[in-house]
């Protein structure tokens, strides 16, 4: 039986470099049935997206990437590492997401997440944020099946009343 990796004491983010790589796609495929590949997240280095790790000491416990549009932000992944999930560590790195995005002027974060993921949905839903669509077999699943996915929003400058005024 492994032992249970004790909390961090304090946490920072950091921008992801290739040399941080391999740990974070360690942590990707621990965490994934259908992890990002090395090449996605150098791709999005390549691109200029957002890319932060939450740093615990040396441990990685989580990291998420995101893309800049005019307006809007849209989350690309988020993960935390398995052995710090349950903590409030997802919550932590939304709330820097929805702060960068409100620095960078957007209004809107956006994001997808599998149907049946309903750990992260309850998280999101928790943020804020509004299932707005469906995407049908977005996601590869197993055995050559597709899933689909929750594609949800989160109106970053307005009061929660604005919602109403939405339709």
């Amino acid at each position: 039986m492994s032992a249970v990796p004790q909390p961090p004491l304090e946490a920072r983010l950091e921008p992801l470099t290739i040399d941080r790589l391999e740990r974070l796609c360690a942590v990707e495929e621990s965490a994934y049935t259908h992890p990002w590949t090395r090449a996605n997240f150098i791709d999005s280095l390549h691109a200029g997206y957002h890319c932060q790790l939450l740093m615990g000491g040396d441990q990685l416990i989580g990291y998420f990437v995101a893309m800049k549009g005019v307006d809007e932000v849209h989350l690309l992944n988020l993960t935390v590492a398995p052995a710090y999930q349950r903590q409030g560590w997802a919550p932590m790195l939304l709330e820097a997401l929805a702060g960068w995005s409100r620095g960078q002027g957007a209004q809107w974060l956006w994001l997808e997440v599998r149907a049946a993921n309903a750990r992260a949905l309850a998280i999101y839903e928790r943020a804020g944020f509004r299932r707005v669509g469906v995407r049908k077999g977005y996601y590869p699943a197993l055995d050559n099946q597709r899933e689909d996915a929750i594609v949800m929003s989160l109106l970053l400058n307005e009061s929660p009343t604005a919602w109403g005024q939405l339709g």
